[in-house]
């Protein structure tokens, strides 16, 4: 498999499946996932396909990190919440969006390489906390989204806590080893979600102690 650029990556893996967002296409091209795999799968960054972290996790694709941040509709002033920083790639398309990224890991060891790349690149509107995602980050919300890189079997009460009014979170529910739906949810003006949106699609499951 050849190595391909990040700009082919954006035209051919990301506008022609259907992404249209300005503001997200810029974004992937502003992040070079090469920066956020592995050493020994870097001639594979820029093809469509997830990448094996360690952990047992994973960097996801980019044509689903686009499809991810496209519909939880940012702009220039939105605070977002990231359950599953990972690698940081996810967290870095964020930046470059929204006003205020708060990303969250429960895996120190990934958390801690992820946060000293991202402010080694320069990222100043990151905040970063070890811990169990299902709870997300009440002291720092309420956020205008939410998105989940992994997957619960059904969505967390405490991130639809978190979540403004009119705001949306992007979560794949499902269980482990089968094929999950990510979700795309509205929270109503009575504290419910509404369904907008679904897909097919395979995470990794969320961790905790929930």
């Amino acid at each position: 498999m050849r190595d391909l650029s990040i700009k082919y990556m954006v035209e051919t893996q990301i506008k022609t499946r259907g992404v249209k967002s300005a503001a997200v296409l810029r974004a992937m091209e502003r992040v070079p996932r090469a920066l956020f795999v592995p050493q020994e799968y870097h001639k594979y960054a820029y093809s469509d396909s997830p990448l094996p972290l360690h952990s047992g996790q994973t960097i996801s694709q980019p044509y689903m990190v686009a499809a991810m941040t496209e519909r939880l509709e940012l702009d220039r002033n939105a605070r977002v919440l990231e359950i599953g920083t990972g690698s940081g790639y996810q967290t870095a398309v964020l930046a470059e969006i929204a006003s205020e990224v708060y990303t969250m890991e429960i895996i120190e060891s990934l958390g801690l390489v992820a946060r000293d790349l991202l402010l080694d690149l320069g990222y100043e509107n990151i905040h970063f906390k070890i811990g169990d995602g299902y709870y997300g980050w009440p002291e720092a919300g309420p956020f205008d989204g939410v998105i989940v890189t992994a997957a619960p079997e059904r969505t967390p009460p405490p991130l639809a806590a978190q979540l403004k009014t009119g705001g949306r979170m992007v979560i794949p529910i499902g269980p482990v080893g089968a094929l999950q739906q990510l979700q795309v949810l509205e929270k109503e003006e009575d504290g419910s979600l509404r369904v907008l949106e679904t897909m097919s699609v395979r995470f990794v499951p969320l961790t905790g102690e929930h």
